[in-house]
Order: C-alpha cells, then structure tokens, then sequence
C-alpha cells in the first residue's frame, strides 16, 4: 500500500453521471481518501488513537501546533473503482478488540462508498496497543474540570 504522506499526491478521475447535469470529471486525491478513513475511525467507540508510536509522538507534536493530521495511522491504495485501506489503532481497555476492529471496518467501509464512491475491497487493522486509564490520567481531568469551575 502506499503511504499517502510519504508519495506523490495521487489523483482519483471520478467521472460525473449526473443526468441532466454537465458531464466532467472529480479528482479526488489519495490524502482526501485517507483523511476521510481516519476521520471515520475515530468516531468508532473503543478507538483512543490512530497510528503507531512514533506517529502518535509525530501527532501530539501536531496537536500542541493545532496541527492535526486526520489520515495519521491510515494507509491507502486507491485504484479507478476500488479502495484499499490499512489502519493502525489504539484501542480503549477493556473493549473487545473484536468489536473495536469490526466497527472501525464498518464506518471506513461505509465512508468511502457513501462519500468517496469507491468500492472496498479491503480494510485491514492492526491495533498495536491499549490504552490502560491511569491515576495520573484522572488526576488531569479532575484539575482540567477544577479549572473550569474557577473560571
């Protein structure tokens, strides 16, 4: 698969069957391709983070510049038609990586034939790690929400 970050900006014709509407063509480039598989595995319960760990350091870098990059962890091979995807999770303790990996194939699958209009012909995940809430990690949101009544 090619890594969308690191190749050229590769374009997808997508060609206009609109009736009645003027005929053309849509390019869709591969990093709008990723950028949207991302997007849609975030949104699956269970998903704490994309990408593996030096993406993830990369990202937080990112983050604190208000920087994101939403195909972070996402891998694509676009072809005319058809789409392939690999993402790299972290997943939330104690879900069933079962579940998480099923829903995060689920809401790519249908983000790229509803959005994109290409069919899947594969989207493969790999969760490289879990994340485990630690007495450190309530501390934090306990201060954050101390704050927030302050203010």
């Amino acid at each position: 698969m090619a890594n969308v970050t690191n190749s050229t900006p590769k374009q997808t014709p997508v060609v206009s069957t609109t009736p009645g509407i003027a005929t053309g063509s849509t390019i869709i480039e591969d990093a709008v391709v990723a950028k949207i598989a991302g997007i849609a595995a975030r949104d699956v319960e269970g998903v704490y983070a994309l990408g593996g760990g030096a993406a993830r350091m990369v990202g937080a870098i990112r983050d604190a510049l208000n920087t994101s990059d939403l195909a972070q962890g996402i891998r694509v091979e676009v072809g005319e038609t058809q789409v392939a995807v690999d993402v790299t999770i972290v997943a939330e303790y104690p879900v069933s990586l079962r579940k998480v990996a099923d829903g995060v194939r689920a809401a790519i699958h249908e983000a790229m034939v509803e959005l994109v209009n290409l069919e899947v012909t594969e989207v493969n995940v790999t969760i490289n790690d879990v994340h485990i809430p630690s007495d450190d990690d309530e501390v934090e949101v306990e201060v954050v929400e101390s704050d927030a009544r302050v203010l």
